[in-house]
């Protein structure tokens, strides 16, 4: 009896120190996280003004040529819908969860990258409320966003990663 009441205890310990944002858990440690389906995404686009487009006029997650919102966070579709009405600008997303883009825990793929076409509009509000942070290893020029967001510009379109909803 006394052996399950240690085993508690520690487990409730180690939940805290390791709960998001809590104790040892970084501010960017990755954690369970709401999905959306690919209607449920292009529904809260189409309400916030957002477009998007497909080389290959598709929107097939398995299709490097579709863009595809199936199995994006919820945090980030806000983060879209939050930079839509910041910048009042026209916003395009060129890229979602689709094959095709680099792998790793933040990735398109997990649902924390979104691929906005470039304007003047959108690259203007970047480079002046964000902070640049250096090239990525790419090559790429990198904006922190207040909220802790990343935009990097590469070249064609600006690649956002977000670790949360950007103040939604």
């Amino acid at each position: 009896m006394k052996f399950r009441s240690v085993l508690s205890a520690l487990v409730l310990a180690l939940g805290v120190l390791f709960a998001p944002g809590v104790g040892l858990a970084a501010s960017h440690d990755a954690y369970a996280v709401t999905k959306l389906t690919h209607a449920q995404a292009t529904t809260m686009f189409r309400n916030a003004g957002i477009t998007w487009s497909s080389s290959g006029g598709c929107s097939n997650r398995n299709n490097a040529t579709c863009t595809s919102f199936d199995q994006l966070n919820l945090a980030t579709a806000q983060g879209a819908v939050t930079l839509k009405g910041a910048t009042g600008c026209a916003l395009n997303i060129t890229g979602g969860t689709e094959t095709g883009h680099a792998s790793g825990t933040y990735s398109h793929w997990n649902g924390y990258k979104l691929d906005y076409g470039k304007n003047s509009c959108v690259t203007n509000y970047i480079h002046s409320a964000f902070t640049y942070i250096g090239l990525r290893g790419d090559g790429a020029a990198q904006y922190r966003s207040g909220s802790g967001n990343i935009y990097a510009d590469e070249g064609n379109h600006w690649d956002v990663l977000y670790y949360n909803c950007g103040g939604c």
